[in-house]
Formats: C-alpha cells, sequence, structure tokens
C-alpha cells in the first residue's frame, strides 16, 4: 500500500551501513517546489535521529537520494529480438510469455533448468532475493541463482562458516563506542562507510586517548589520514601481516589460553603455521619496517578491546576467505569476540546484502544460512515451500563469472540480471559483453533506462524502486529495517518480488507463488529462519513498522527484541563441536604479480561521492561536481619515470585491455601501484571501464574475483578513443528510443 504521510522513515538504499532515512514530500500547494533536471518534484532526505543504526547521520550520498528517484527512469517493457535491431515496447504479458516459454523451451530440449540462471543484487529487498530462491531453486531446480554480493561479500560469508561455523558478523555499531583498538583492513571507511567512520572520529574528538585507530591499506587514504599507526603494506600480503601479529602475539604470551582451550580447536596446526613467520620475514613479505609490526601486535597481545573492520580491499582477492580467517584467527587468540568492543566485524557494501545472505541469495545458498549441499537443509526448504523432495538440487549452482564462462560456452539460454549493472562491475568487461552477445535471452529488470546492461539486453523489465515497493533490508550489524512505499510506481513498473512470483505462476506452480503482498513474503521467509542463527520469526512488516528497526536473533518467543546486540556472548559457535576454528592458510600474493612487460599493480576502489557504477549517483550534479572525472592515482616518482604529467591523459594497458584516464600524481600512493575509481562505465561522459582491465582469477572457496589488484603499465596517452566510440550507435538509438519514456 502507497503512503501519503507528511514524512517518511527508511533505510538508505546505498551501502551496508544501512542509515536511516527521514523522507519528506514535495512542498504543498503555494510553496516552492524542489525538481530535478526533467522537472519532476523532488522528496528531501535527512537523518532519522530515531533510528538506532545511524543516530540522525547521514552522508552526501544518503542526503541527496530524493534527487535520483524519477530521473531517467525506465516506463515499459521493452524488447529485441537481437542486440541490432531497435527497442520495441511491448506488453507485460508479452513480456512475461516470452520469459516463460524460453524457460519451458529450455526445460524440454536440455532435461534440466540448468541452462537459465539469473543475477541479482544487494539492492534488492529481502522479498525479492526470497521469492527468486523459491523459483529458481525450488520451481526450476535449478541453484544458478548468483548476485553482485558475490563481488563484494562472499569471502566474508565464506570467512565466517569456515571459522565459527556460519554466516553472520558478531558485532554492533555500538563496538565502535567501546573498542580501545580500531584495526582497520581493506576498507576505505572514510570514503564508503562515512557515517560509520564519522562515529569513530567523533568519540576520538570527544575522549582523545580512548581508541587507537589502526588502518592497514596500500594507499594513504582519508582513511588512512585519520590513523594513528598506518601500514602501507604492499598490495597482496595481508596475510602474511596478520601471521606476523600472531606470530609476536604468542612469542609475547599474549594469547588468551582459557579462551584457547575452551572454545577453539586446531590450535597446533595453527602454532605451526604462523611460528614460521617471523617479523623479519613479514617485515620482508609486506614492504614495512618490523618497528611498524611491532607496535601493531602490541595492541593485540595487551588483550586490548580490539574490533577488526574489514570490507572490499580484503574480501576481492584470491585468498579472500584465508585472509578474513586470519583476521579471525587473531581474535580467537586473544579471546576478542563476543564482548563489548571487540570481534571481527566486516562491513557490507550494498544495503541489503546481509538480507539477501539471509534469504540465500547465493549459488550455494538456502534462506536461513543454510547450504545447498546439506540434506537436511534441502529437505527443510522443500517441505516448506511445498515442493516435491528432491526439487532442490544438491550441488551448487553457477557462482557470478561461473554464468559468464557459462554463456561463452553457449550453455546458458536464459540469463535474468535483475538490479544490478555488471557491465560496469564485473571483471574483464569485454569478456562479459562478448560472453552475452552468445546468450539467446537476456533479460534486464533495472528501475534506470540506460544502465550500461541495458545495452546488451533482449528484454528489459521495468523495476519499481526502493520508494515504489515495500520491504525489508538488513544491514551490516543484523539490523532489519521496514521500507515502505511511499511513491506512486513510475509507469509500467513492477516489484521484482511480484515479477518473479508470477512467472512461478505462469509455471504451474500458484499455490507456491500465490502472496497477496510483499508483508506476506516476508512472514513466509521469517517463519523459515525459526531455531537458526540468523533467527526472525519474531519480526513482521507489521511489528517494523510499529516498534522500528530490530536486530537479530529475535525469535518469536523472545519478550524483547533487543536482547541481543552480538552473537557468540555464550562463547559457543555454530561448529558441530560448539568450537571456532584456527584456519591454516599460506599466504599466496597476488594472482597476477607485477613484472617486466606490466610492472604496476593497479587498484580500483570508490570515491566519497559516487556509489556503485552511478545508476542512481550519476543524476545528481552536486555528487557529479565533487568528483567530475575518474582519475589515475600514481606517485612522482613512478610519474617521472613513465613519462606520465599530472592533469594530462595517461593510458593504462593490462593483458585483458586498454583505457585512458586523465592522471593525479600523489604519495597518498605507495610507489608501484597506482589506483583508479570503478564508477564509471561507457555510458558516462567520462568513460573510464577500469574493471576491463580486472582478470576473473578468484578465491576458490568464496568465488569472490580478486578485483582489488591487478598487472599493468601506463605511458602517456598519445591518441585518445573514447570506449564508447565502439557502441555509440547502439547508444544513442537506445537513448532516442527511451526519450519518452523518461517524462
Amino acid at each position: 500500500m502507497t503512503q501519503s504521510p507528511r514524512s517518511v522513515r527508511s533505510q538508505c538504499p546505498y551501502c551496508g551501513v544501512g542509515c536511516g532515512l527521514e523522507l519528506l514530500p514535495p512542498a504543498e500547494k503555494g510553496r516552492a517546489v524542489r525538481r530535478d533536471a526533467e522537472g519532476n518534484p523532488m522528496w528531501t532526505a535527512r537523518g532519522d535521529r530515531q533510528h538506532p543504526s545511524s543516530l540522525g547521520q547521514v552522508c552526501i550520498k544518503g542526503a541527496t537520494v530524493g534527487e535520483t528517484l524519477a530521473s531517467g527512469r525506465l516506463r515499459q517493457p521493452l524488447f529485441r529480438s537481437s542486440f541490432n535491431d531497435n527497442f520495441e515496447a511491448i506488453s507485460w504479458d508479452d513480456a512475461l510469455e516470452r520469459i516463460t516459454k524460453q524457460m519451458a523451451s529450455s526445460l524440454e530440449r536440455r532435461g534440466n533448468a540448468n541452462s537459465i540462471a539469473m543475477y541479482g543484487s544487494g539492492q534488492f529487498h529481502t522479498e525479492d532475493y526470497y521469492v527468486a530462491q523459491k523459483l529458481m531453486k525450488g520451481a526450476l531446480g535449478t541453484n544458478n541463482f548468483d548476485a553482485n554480493s558475490r563481488l563484494c561479500m562472499s569471502s566474508a560469508v565464506a570467512g565466517y562458516t569456515r571459522s565459527l561455523g556460519s554466516d553472520g558478523p558478531p558485532c554492533c555499531y555500538d563496538d565502535l563506542d567501546h573498542c580501545s583498538v580500531a584495526f582497520l583492513i581493506g576498507t576505505n571507511t572514510a570514503e564508503c562507510h562515512p557515517v560509520l567512520f564519522q562515529r569513530l572520529l567523533k568519540r576520538k574528538k570527544r575522549n582523545p586517548g580512548s581508541v587507537t585507530i589502526v588502518v592497514v591499506d596500500p594507499r594513504r587514504t582519508d582513511t588512512a589520514k585519520a590513523a594513528d599507526i598506518h601500514l602501507p603494506i604492499a598490495p597482496g600480503s595481508d596475510l602474511a601481516l596478520l601471521h606476523g601479529i600472531a606470530h609476536l602475539v604468542l612469542r609475547e604470551n599474549g594469547q588468551d589460553p582459557t579462551f584457547i582451550d575452551d572454545h577453539t580447536e586446531n590450535y597446533e596446526a595453527f602454532f605451526d603455521v604462523v611460528a614460521r613467520w617471523t617479523p623479519r620475514r613479514v617485515a620482508r613479505f609486506c614492504n614495512l619496517p618490523e618497528k611498524r609490526l611491532r607496535e601493531v601486535a602490541q595492541l593485540f597481545h595487551r588483550r586490548e578491546n580490539v574490533l577488526s573492520l574489514w570490507s572490499m580491499g580484503v574480501n576481492q582477492r584470491q585468498e579472500g576467505t584465508a585472509v578474513v580467517c586470519g583476521l579471525i584467527n587473531l581474535h580467537l587468540l586473544t579471546g576478542q569476540i563476543g564482548k563489548e568492543g571487540a570481534g571481527p566485524f566486516s562491513l557490507t557494501g550494498q544495503p541489503n546484502a546481509m538480507g539477501g545472505r539471509e534469504a540465500g541469495g547465493l549459488s550455494h545458498l538456502l534462506p536461513g544460512y543454510r547450504l545447498v549441499a546439506n540434506d537436511q537443509h534441502r529437505q527443510d526448504v522443500e517441505q516448506a515451500w511445498k515442493f516435491p523432495a528432491g526439487s532442490i538440487a544438491a550441488t551448487p549452482g553457477l557462482a557470478a563469472w561461473q554464468q559468464i564462462e557459462a554463456m561463452e560456452r553457449g550453455e546458458i539460454d536464459l540469463w535474468w540480471v535483475a538490479a544490478t549493472n555488471p557491465l560496469v562491475s564485473m571483471p574483464d568487461l569485454d569478456r562479459v559483453k562478448a560472453a552475452m552477445s552468445k546468450c539467446p535471452l537476456v533479460v534486464v529488470s533495472e528501475a534506470y533506462a540506460d544502465s550500461e546492461t541495458s545495452h546488451y539486453a533482449h528484454l528489459l523489465l521495468p523495476a519499481a524502486q526502493w520508494s515504489e515497493k515495500e520491504g525489508a533490508m538488513t544491514n551490516s550489524e543484523r539490523r532489519v529495517t521496514y521500507c515502505p512505499a511511499y511513491r506512486r510506481r513510475f509507469g509500467e513498473s513492477r516489484p521484482d518480488w511480484e515479477v518473479f512470483a508470477e512467472v512461478g505462476q505462469r509455471l504451474g506452480f500458484e499455490k507456491q507463488f500465490r502472496f497477496n503482498s510483499a508483508a506476506d513474503v516476508y512472514a513466509e521467509f521469517a517463519e523459515l529462519t525459526r531455531g537458526r542463527l540468523c533467527d526472525m520469526s519474531g519480526l513482521s512488516h507489521a511489528l517494523l513498522a510499529e516498534e522500528g528497526p530490530q536486530q537479530w536473533p529475535c525469535p518469536s518467543e523472545s519478550t524483547t527484541p533487543h536482547e541481543s546486540k552480538r552473537l557468540y556472548t555464550d562463547r559457543r559457535f555454530a561448529t558441530p563441536s560448539g568450537r571456532a576454528r584456527f584456519s591454516i592458510d599460506q599466504p599466496l600474493g597476488l594472482a597476477e604479480p607485477p613484472c617486466d612487460t606490466y610492472p604496476l599493480v593497479l587498484t580500483v576502489g570508490r570515491y566519497l561521492g559516487q556509489w556503485h557504477t552511478m545508476t542512481r549517483t550519476g543524476k545528481v550534479e552536486r555528487l557529479r561536481s565533487m568528483h567530475p572525472e575518474p582519475l589515475l592515482e600514481i606517485h612522482p616518482g613512478d610519474a617521472q619515470e613513465l613519462n606520465v604529467v599530472n592533469g594530462e591523459l595517461a593510458a593504462i594497458s593490462s593483458r585483458r585491455g586498454h583505457i585512458t584516464a586523465t592522471v593525479k600524481v600523489t604519495d597518498k600512493i605507495r610507489r608501484g601501484s597506482v589506483f583508479l575509481p570503478m564508477h564509471w562505465g561507457f555510458t558516462q561522459e567520462s568513460a573510464c571501464e577500469a574493471n576491463t582491465l580486472m582478470h576473473d582469477q578468484a578465491c576458490p572457496i568464496s568465488k569472490q574475483p580478486e578485483l582489488k589488484a591487478c598487472a599493468v603499465i601506463v605511458a602517456a596517452a598519445v591518441s585518445v578513443v573514447k570506449p564508447i566510440e565502439q557502441e555509440k550507435g547502439r547508444l544513442e538509438a537506445l537513448r532516442r528510443l527511451l526519450t519518452p519514456t523518461l517524462r
């Protein structure tokens, strides 16, 4: 039901901090109304002081989200038979008939549904995620559902599961107020999770000396500038650093023997591994002075309240899971988990990536933190969904990059992309484009008309976005917020869960997909979490709307919804033995290290004023003016050696492609490394497809690609060919067609 109140409370649809927003409608008649570039009246956003996660704080992206709700929207379904044709408007009935016919044809021709794959998003509401799992894994019988969370959070999922027995961050934001050490590794929190970082800095300013901030990052980011200790380690040396810290903790008897004996396993094997990582060896591997290593190790072996925070810089690595486990090892070694101000805390990249994990939104998962490879888990879900035994396949489906590889081989008949833009965020983008061109039917569900991925679609479906549909989202600290529909749906757009449910009904599963509302969907999902670590059986749309955001676990039997801010306070973990596991991985370094031909390491990241692929934030002039173009950061020494000049264009080449960018000579980047932002796809005026250069090698456990590093060469650009040039005809044709739908 669409609300029309004077103000609405919701969760911000950008990063995983999950800030509370208060949305104010356009001014009443007789007063000035703010309008976007297309003349649409704009809602105003401000921080919600009643939201317990953000306490009224909001970053510039959240504060300007009201300016993005109507601009450049996709109004109606569009179809074309080939990428060389122009799109034509079709009805929803025709669109869904094309999808179900392709599904039925693939099932009949191949004998199974493994030629059908869906690629979803952490921008889904939990309800969208859940119905997609029921459609793909239950009705169709294929586990080929994956999400862009595979590109940002799957190493954290795998690390938590491997070390603690289950996914689920054990910490909460209040721990920022109580830790004595904040250990930030692989996270530019100041720009990517700014509200949390400001909370930490405000505490430090109010009470100097109350917290020591340690930042591990090859770049001197805004996060590193605020640190008490900055460790500018060599790219790819994180795990060696963590082993070196553990080595020194043990040498100084800083471990917690009681915790180790009573609550962990595999300690002896772990001891044998870190014993070999001496300070001298680690200092050489990390290109770091021994003195700095010892300074940080002292903070751990004093058994202070250490809160470790990480994000993409750790996860997007060929050894992402190993690094996550290496970090958790330090907390197990010192007993720093399950208590106030301490623990390993992954900072989620997207607004509802946590909700997706809870709903089973990766190719190896089922709802309620279950696994498709577990017989009992499959049986539980089949019974709840009322599908026959054996309906859910027993093996994991295709992860994100595996879906691309399967398209290359001609094994995918239908690829359905929803609420994400893989033609900016995937690695090796030219290869992705070529793979998509081999797929008979590429379906893209999208709220906005001109995303890069829409140019490689056969069928475009207009999606109702946040603000136009109701649903729930879970942030990094496991807090669930109800997000109401407070605006009329744009054009013919529909919520994703409704579309998935109708496809399920058209396939003959009327009973399983008979939902009257998003609240019905959430109720069915919440019941499937009963008794699980992520128990949300006590939550409902009605309760969340009435009582506000709630943190799980929140079982229906609970008398106080806020009784558990942290997990593992009883020191019992989700493993079969109840003990946490030490991991024993040897550091590998980068998957693609520099060489004579490609002597530099390129790393990519984000700017404060933009988010992901700019589909939404790129529409806000205030944000565009903060970062008018992508800049290649390069050290003065490297710039001089390579004859590239500040403010001029440089060509950046890897084994996979070539792009150009304006040079920014700066000592904030270490020698031997360069940096580019990942936001600018080929539809942007300053196109700079950074991920074109990135390789596809991934962590073997989490299947997360190493998007944080590849080997490149940089040279002055002699001539410039816009990356968009090869697609200009297709781009302009689509824009001309879509122009009437934007008003």
